[in-house]
């Protein structure tokens, strides 16, 4: 049974996705995904939040709905916090089912309903601060938090529980099993959580971080005593947890990171690599922490997330042709499509006949406000003094990165 009990007014329905698909068409998702979405009842009922059929997550949604004595016909409301396809894709079967309830968005949100899915009647458009009354002593509030991640989001607020219904903020990738509630994982489970959720906010949220920090300070006045995302745990014994993590992660946007390293690396025939080899020396001399991810052989949804949580990285790749190696310059295109900016950056690379690497590089993080140290390329192999040079660089990014 996929129903789990928040309040008296308040319950949790959940459908876990389990699927070789990736998310929003680029980001693995090998532990899967959960869908959430919320029951609250007064004298009227109102559904926060769909979402798609994905792996059967309608009947399991169906088989929790059902499991509180009710069904999609008796909802009089469903509200939409965020109108992404994955939370609204059975939004044209909902309405077959139950043509009387209304739609509530923000304006932006209705227009998304309207192109989307054609829906032209029963849609009411919120305002910020607006306050739907269910009855019973039973209300909702609805506040714009525009661009976390899409323009037209905004959070519900059910006061009587402490309730925040965020949709895609504070939520993190992981299916969630037979439990939701943040009291019923082990510290380990945590962990794992934990990586998940700064490889969500890496790969979906990280180009808005001064919004999630915005939205944050917009919150501060409510009483929030539990937290209810559309993707992962809800955080009912410690929802100040889940809300500080996003804070962190959306500080590295302006401060650059934690005092670690990301190394990102590609090799042809393993002359970059024999470089790279003494700059992690270098590193490790230095007592900094530093990731290793090698391109393509591990995808960008997990590179970008130690990327995004480093104050410094280093790119090592070969020339390719008189460019930069192609699994590189993928790479360095979602850095740029994600904003990782204000990072301090070695870069270094085997070339073969002639270089090309450093100008196409030099293009591609244009804008990304990065710092460069001393760069190092070589022909062919590297030399007893490149390899010297090397791990200094390697120290001396790392000296940096310490501060």
């Amino acid at each position: 049974m996929k129903m789990y009990t928040i309040s008296d007014a308040v319950c949790c329905l959940h459908a876990d996705i389990e699927t070789t698909d990736l998310f929003e068409g680029i980001w693995p998702i090998p532990r899967g995904v959960s869908l959430n979405t919320y029951l609250v009842r007064g004298e009227k009922i109102a559904l926060i939040d769909l979402f798609c059929d994905w792996t059967n997550a309608a009947a399991q949604i169906r088989e929790g709905l059902s499991s509180t004595g009710a069904d999609f016909g008796v909802v009089d409301y469903l509200i939409l916090n965020h109108l992404e396809p994955d939370h609204t894709g059975w939004l044209r079967e909902f309405r077959a089912l139950n043509p009387r309830a209304e739609i509530i968005a923000t304006a932006k949100g209705i227009n998304l309903v309207k192109s989307f899915y054609g829906i032209e009647e029963g849609l009411r458009a919120v305002k910020d601060g607006e306050v739907l009354d269910l009855g019973g002593g039973v209300s909702l509030s609805f506040f714009e938090t525009p661009n976390i991640h899409w323009p037209e989001t905004m959070v519900t607020w059910e006061p009587n529980s402490g309730t925040l219904f965020s949709c895609d903020a504070f939520g993190s990738f992981g299916a969630l099993g037979d439990r939701v509630f943040d009291d019923a994982f082990s510290p380990e489970e945590h962990d794992f959580f934990e990586g998940e959720t700064l490889r969500y906010y890496a790969n979906i949220v990280s180009s808005f971080s001064a919004f999630v920090e915005r939205g944050v300070q917009k919150l501060a006045g409510l009483d929030i005593r539990c937290v209810a995302p559309s993707h992962g745990i809800v955080w009912r014994r410690d929802p100040r947890r889940i809300m500080d993590r996003y804070l962190r992660y959306a500080s590295y946007a302006r401060d650059g990171g934690e005092r670690e390293i990301a190394v990102v690396w590609g090799s042809m025939y393993g002359n970059t690599r024999q470089g790279l080899d003494a700059v992690i020396r270098g590193i490790e001399a230095e007592g900094v922490p530093h990731s290793i991810h090698r391109v393509p052989d591990e995808n960008v949804s997990w590179v970008l997330a130690d990327v995004y949580k480093s104050a410094g990285l280093v790119i090592a790749m070969p020339s390719y042709e008189y460019a930069m190696f192609p699994p590189m310059a993928y790479a360095l295109d979602i850095f740029r499509r994600k904003h990782i900016t204000g990072k301090t950056v070695l870069r270094i690379g085997s070339r073969g006949w002639a270089g090309g690497a450093k100008k196409e590089y030099d293009a591609a993080v244009e804008g990304l406000k990065w710092t460069h140290t001393e760069a190092l390329e070589w022909a062919g192999a590297p030399t007893a003094a490149d390899l010297t040079a090397l791990e200094e660089r390697g120290r001396e990014l790392a000296r940096i990165i310490k501060g």
